[in-house]
């Protein structure tokens, strides 16, 4: 790998380290022999324009910021020969924690220099790549929410707890249809369909992580339709990660459609929420995606 980075930091994620990520990163890389470019995002519109910029310059490319902005660089770099380095910098980083990458700033730079590259799958739904997992139903309307009361001047956490309870005073119930590959379409009644890349843990210490990122499988999950407040519960359990198989119908699978009974639906990528024409077709790329992790995994 040539011995040249490009860092690309959002300004505006959760832990607000950009400028002690640049720091560091201009720091060690002065110290190891390195060429270190800095590009800044003002947006996330503007993301996939810098991550081409950053492809072209060759080298490594680093995303600094949440899952969000990481999977945004990444979607331009699927399919190519170029590296992507994770600086962890949002509010839940889970894909830098199901990959073992440290949270701690100075040691994810140091991951940077003395990292090995592995291949990791990554989902796609009509055309959009996504690391972690794609849901519809409950959870992008409780986004969207949260980003109305924080423009209201709400702290994050109170945001989110005021955009659940808004949206559960309002819950209702998806009536879908999942097709997986050749199989028999099968109907649902449910407050959402989530779909991850790879399967979650749902029992025991590892409960909403990823024990592999290469199964080459997605994982696609449903709850039933059943009273507000456990419809509550799950949407609680769904947003965290804290699901239980006795909650869920689940399968994997490598391809599936999703058909609701409208032209558009609110679909939510890696916590980005954006409308999407149906059908839904949710596929895994599988490990075309090529990652610095820390080199002792």
């Amino acid at each position: 790998m040539d011995r040249v980075l490009t860092c690309i930091l959002n300004d505006k994620a959760g832990s607000n380290n950009s400028g002690k990520a640049r720091a560091l990163v201009s720091q060690m890389a002065s110290e190891r022999g390195w060429e270190a470019h800095f590009l800044l995002s003002s947006s996330g519109a503007d993301l996939p324009r810098l991550a081409e910029q950053a492809c072209a310059k060759g080298g490594l490319v680093v995303s600094g910021g949440g899952d969000g902005t990481i999977a945004a660089v990444a979607a331009a770099l699927v399919g190519k020969n170029a590296i992507l380095g994770v600086l962890p910098l949002g509010t839940l980083n889970h894909f830098a924690k199901d990959l073992t990458i440290p949270l701690e700033l100075e040691k994810a730079v140091e991951t940077l220099f003395t990292g090995k590259v592995v291949r990791v799958d990554v989902g796609e739904v009509n055309g959009r790549i996504f690391l972690n997992n794609s849901s519809i139903g409950f959870y992008p309307r409780i986004v969207q929410e949260r980003e109305r009361q924080q423009r209201r001047g709400r702290g994050k956490w109170l945001a989110f707890v005021q955009a659940l309870m808004h949206v559960f005073q309002r819950s209702r119930t998806l009536q879908v249809e999942i097709a997986s590959g050749h199989s028999t379409h099968q109907f649902y009644d449910t407050p959402f369909v989530f779909v991850g890349n790879n399967r979650y843990a749902v029992a025991g210490l590892e409960i909403g992580t990823r024990a592999t990122l290469d199964g080459g499988k997605l994982w696609v999950c449903t709850a039933p339709s059943t009273s507000r407040w456990k419809l509550l519960a799950l949407a609680v359990e769904a947003l965290l990660g804290f699901i239980r198989d006795a909650d869920l119908t689940v399968f994997e699978t490598d391809q599936s459609e999703v058909r609701v009974l409208r032209a558009q639906v609110q679909v939510a990528t890696d916590g980005e929420v954006s409308v999407m024409q149906t059908p839904l077709r949710y596929s895994i790329r599988p490990r075309e995606l090529r990652v610095l992790v820390p080199a002792s995994e």
